[in-house]
């Protein structure tokens, strides 16, 4: 049997019809991480040291000596580190050398945001810094009755720094220690 050139023609324009009907292959859109953590519960955080605070239950602690702690978080590889000294007639010094490692993050930083903070009631007095960009930590404060107390407290995370992909832990841990610091009280 032989075709014709109609036929041919035909036949050839349903092949390429079957063979091209399928459906065209197209790049996958960017994705993002999406990290989700619990909303925070926060119970009150009290040892032999003369303060006490409130702290994400999720959060582990630690106390080592001269009342300093180190606050884990295991699901976001960070660690919240405070540092307790008392005031000797030296806040001057203490003051100058926390806004001093503050500051020391000011090459790597985008910008540093100061919040103060101040409680009369409770005889809290502090600053709260937020630190842009991808410095080693993104968050720390100080807190002081002026006369006897001296707390500090920073968040380093075990990772490269590179915000962008920390910011939503980064984001959590900071609401996490402006709660400490707001709790913080005086025994």
């Amino acid at each position: 049997m032989k075709l014709t050139y109609t036929q041919r023609f035909i036949i050839i324009i349903i092949l390429v019809s079957i063979v091209s009907c399928k459906d065209a292959v197209l790049p996958k859109p960017s994705s993002y991480l999406r990290l989700d953590y619990p909303e925070a519960e926060y119970a009150n955080f009290e040892s032999k040291c003369p303060f006490t605070f409130e702290m994400n239950s999720e959060a582990v602690i630690k106390g080592e000596k001269d009342c300093g702690f180190t606050i884990t978080y295991p699901k976001m590889k960070a660690t919240i580190y405070l540092t307790y000294k008392p005031v000797n007639n030296d806040i001057e010094k203490l003051l100058s050398d926390a806004q001093k490692l503050t500051y020391e993050h000011v090459i790597k930083a985008d910008d540093i945001l100061e919040q103060p903070y101040l409680n009369p009631s409770k005889k809290v007095y502090g600053m709260f810094y937020q630190v842009d960009g991808n410095a080693a930590t993104n968050s720390q404060f100080y807190v002081t009755d002026s006369t006897k107390h001296f707390v500090t407290g920073s968040v380093y995370f075990y990772a490269k720094p590179n915000f962008d992909s920390i910011m939503p832990a980064a984001s959590y841990v900071k609401n996490d220690m402006q709660r400490l610091m707001e709790t913080l009280k005086w025994k």
